[in-house]
């Protein structure tokens, strides 16, 4: 049993609602129509395929700019949309998911490797408990086998509106999502301690063997 599954077993013993994805949103396209040259000078934000792939939350301080014209139909990232990988060369790294938990106020853009899916109706979920669900062990075994390819797997969207989740009540949702950023935050500190640990530990090797082939010595 994963996290989520144990937490929403915790604080819903009598079981929540499933649903197919498909049935309670819609999939979006990323950038279509652009040459490299609308990418030089660019003049809107938008997502990278790394930004979603390496993040569960859309990083929204960035600096890469694609052209869009004024009158231009391109499809935008708004607040609570969950993005997605299309392609990867395993099905294990297809669907990689990202979602965007921060309200913006300048137009957001996907690029065109990824793709996008919004809800029907926005209080459905919270934005920070959709970060860790579409990232959780059982989901992504269901994304992975919506993929399909030999040298490259690309997301059948037919396939991935298929994917079941669940729906706890939005005071569950909101008290997961405070459990699991507590971890993550303890982790990441964790992580920064022992690298700030590695590198001390790398300093001092260095400083010692310099010290031991002054005096001729060997040190193991």
């Amino acid at each position: 049993m994963n996290k989520i599954e144990e937490l929403i077993q915790q604080y819903c013993p009598n079981g929540v609602e499933f649903t197919e994805i498909g049935k309670i949103g819609d999939f979006y396209g990323g950038l279509t129509g652009k040459s490299k040259n609308d990418f030089q000078d660019g003049n809107a934000k938008f997502v990278t395929y790394m930004n979603v792939f390496s993040n569960i939350a859309v990083k929204t301080d960035i600096d890469i700019f694609v052209k869009i014209g004024e009158k231009e139909n391109q499809n935008r990232v708004e607040y609570g949309d969950v993005l997605f990988t299309g392609s990867s060369e395993t099905p294990d790294e297809c669907g990689m998911s990202s979602v965007l938990t921060e309200k913006i106020t300048e137009p957001l853009y996907l690029n065109s490797f990824c793709f996008g899916f919004r809800l029907h109706d926005k209080e459905l979920f919270l934005p920070d408990f959709l970060k860790y669900l579409f990232r959780d062990d059982s989901i992504r075994k269901q994304i992975g086998q919506t993929a399909s390819g030999v040298t490259r797997f690309n997301i059948s969207k037919k396939r991935f509106a298929k994917v079941i989740i669940p729906i706890p009540p939005i005071a569950v949702q909101q008290e997961i999502a405070y459990i699991l950023d507590s971890f993550t935050q303890l982790e990441a500190e964790l992580e920064a301690e022992l690298e700030a640990r590695r590198a001390q530990y790398a300093y001092y090797r260095a400083k010692l063997l310099n010290f031991n082939n002054k005096r001729g010595g060997i040190i193991g």
